[in-house]
């Protein structure tokens, strides 16, 4: 079907934001099957004790958010690329509770930053006591420490380099002072939350923009969609 200006560019926004989509979802279903089923973390879900703890509820998470944001980046791409009514519709359904979402739980962290700083910092050092456990063998263990550790410019549970475990994930010290002491991670995390919680929010706030747009560029698709279908069924009905 023929789209003008702006049905084309919300055609390709939405494949832009697909793709990103998309590899973010990968990211964070590979991640968290990974530490779901990896042999030096698979003891802790099998733990009935254990199943409440902070690293069972973000394991989780990631799995859940990989695969629903996989789900709606199939039928957005499909809709879009093949403007595809049905799929547009459904995909529109879902970025927009998607969107909801993501705001209500900006807001939850906004106003409980605390307790879910104190929850992330105890997920962080649930992997880091798990690669130092594991022999510092896990490489998926070792890349969500360094990416973490690289974020927050931190290293380990106590900052102290000689008595780190895990210095190797450490990021590089951009002073002389940090070549023996950095900021331990789990305060740095927590600090994050507590400190910057208006940022955190921004973040939540930015995403759901995000998907705002998307969902904008969708309806616009839907509108274009709709309004050839009803040129063609005109042009189809004038002729018999």
């Amino acid at each position: 079907m023929a789209l003008d200006g702006c049905g084309l560019l919300c055609k390709y926004t939405l494949f832009i934001f697909n793709l990103i989509f998309a590899l973010v979802g990968f990211v964070f279903l590979g991640l968290g099957l990974w530490l779901r089923f990896s042999n030096s973390t698979r003891a802790i879900f099998e733990f009935e004790a254990l199943n409440s703890s902070a690293f069972v509820i973000a394991v989780t998470i990631l799995i859940i958010t990989g695969s629903v944001m996989l789900i709606v980046v199939v039928f957005g791409d499909y809709g879009a690329c093949n403007e595809k009514r049905c799929a547009l519709q459904i995909f529109s359904v879902l970025v927009s509770i998607l969107a909801g979402a993501v705001v209500v739980f900006g807001v939850i962290a906004y106003s409980r930053s605390g307790e879910i700083g104190l929850r992330m910092g105890e997920f962080y050092s649930s992997i880091y006591f798990l690669y130092v456990a594991n022999a510092n063998g896990d490489p998926v263990l070792a890349v969500t420490l360094t990416f973490i550790q690289k974020l927050l410019h931190c290293c380990g549970a106590t900052g102290v380099k000689l008595l780190e475990f895990a210095k190797e994930t450490c990021p590089k010290p951009d002073t002389i002072w940090e070549h023996i002491k950095m900021d331990a991670c789990p305060g740095v995390i927590i600090n994050v939350f507590n400190d910057k919680a208006p940022l955190v929010m921004g973040l939540f706030v930015g995403t759901g923009a995000l998907l705002v747009v998307a969902l904008v560029c969708s309806i616009v698709l839907l509108a274009q969609t709709k309004r050839e279908q009803q040129e063609i069924t005109a042009r189809y009905t004038t002729v018999y």
